[in-house]
């Protein structure tokens, strides 16, 4: 049933770009993105020799998608968090999740740069006891297109993103690895 939904999507999308003189590939994308999700989730673990345990929510809202995490068993202090290429977790050291999500190419960057990789997230921080909490909406993620973030990885970092050094901000190894799934 699932490919056959498939075929009608595509089915549906040709029929969108190429019976609309003036619409894009993008513009007939966002036209099926009715049926984009909603709200996605990450639970994390911590790869080999950690013990970063959390849960990641995402929230289509206005502006962008809301991200709410709350993570446990960190160092105090800073950690990269960064929506990685690949939704593979396997390796024990966490980088079968390739490098950091960068549709555009572009270089790295903090959450609010003008220029920056869809998946550069910042830092979350890590209180006294270990634990993260971040509330934040990014205006670049997306459930649908070139942004989507569905089936991508999450890694948590040992250190702090600089935000600025190429081309991961100098944020260590990875301590925590999670997938995106979609959720109700």
């Amino acid at each position: 049933m699932k490919s056959f939904k498939g075929i009608i999507a595509l089915g549906i999308l040709a029929s969108v770009v190429t019976g609309c003189g003036k619409c894009d590939k993008d513009t007939a994308s966002a036209m099926l993105a009715v049926d984009a999700p909603k709200h996605a989730i990450i639970v994390l673990a911590p790869t080999e020799g950690n013990d970063v345990h959390g849960i990641i929510n995402f929230t289509a809202v206005e502006g962008g998608v809301r991200v709410v995490a709350d993570v446990t068993g960190l160092t105090p202090g800073k950690h990269g968090f960064h929506i990685h290429q690949f939704g593979d977790c396997s390796k024990l050291d966490g980088k079968s999740a390739g490098g950091h999500f960068n549709p555009e190419g572009v270089n790295h960057g903090g959450p609010t740069a003008s220029v920056r990789h869809v998946g550069d997230m910042g830092n979350l921080v890590a209180d006294e006891n270990g634990v993260a909490h971040l509330d934040a909406v990014d205006k670049l993620l997306s459930f649908s297109g070139k942004h989507s973030i569905i089936g991508r990885g999450i890694v948590i970092h040992a250190g702090e993103d600089d935000l600025t050094s190429q081309p991961t901000g100098a944020a260590g190894a990875r301590v925590a690895c999670g997938v995106i799934g979609i959720a109700k």
